[in-house]
């Protein structure tokens, strides 16, 4: 007697980059091509397509957060998102993600309710002072080494999470 129960076949991780202004779309591609794993470039247009076969384009229409909501969509247990944009975070912390700041923060279930309430605290400061004048520090060879560390890290984790 043969057994057929049907499996479904393993989760394969993949890298998700909410690529619309990201700066570390080339150390995405670079952690991706070290563990040959897909890396997911989602984004409204205007970048190049890569050469590299883990790197793959997704163009979405223009509209306020469908790139969000595309990666939203898809992502889950076992996979990486690399955003800025906080409440698509919390969408992806919730389906089991594996979540990451430009800056190579940890975007989990343990922080990401005080980081929402942060956002909303600062959009509210902006719209009560219209000359309040913000800005960060240019993104330097430092913030890109401690992402690389922090995204090498978060794929080795995504990884034991299918495991």
């Amino acid at each position: 007697m043969t057994d057929t129960t049907l499996t479904t076949p393993p989760k394969i991780p993949k890298i998700y980059v909410d690529a619309d202004a990201c700066p570390v779309k080339d150390e995405a591609e670079k952690v991706a091509t070290r563990h040959k794993m897909q890396c997911l470039l989602v984004c409204n247009g205007g970048l190049r397509p890569s050469a590299n076969p883990y790197v793959e384009m997704i163009f979405v229409p223009d509209g306020p957060d469908v790139a969000d909501m595309w990666i939203a969509d898809r992502a889950g247990v076992g996979d990486v998102v690399i955003t800025g944009d906080i409440p698509l975070a919390a969408k992806v912390v919730e389906s089991g993600a594996r979540v990451l700041k430009h800056n190579g923060e940890p975007l989990t279930s343990a922080n990401i309710g005080n980081v929402l309430a942060t956002r909303d605290l600062m959009t509210d400061l902006r719209a009560a002072d219209p000359f309040r004048q913000g800005g960060g520090k240019p993104f330097s060879k430092a913030d890109r080494s401690r992402f690389l560390d922090a995204l090498e890290r978060a794929v080795q984790a995504a990884k034991r999470d299918i495991a």
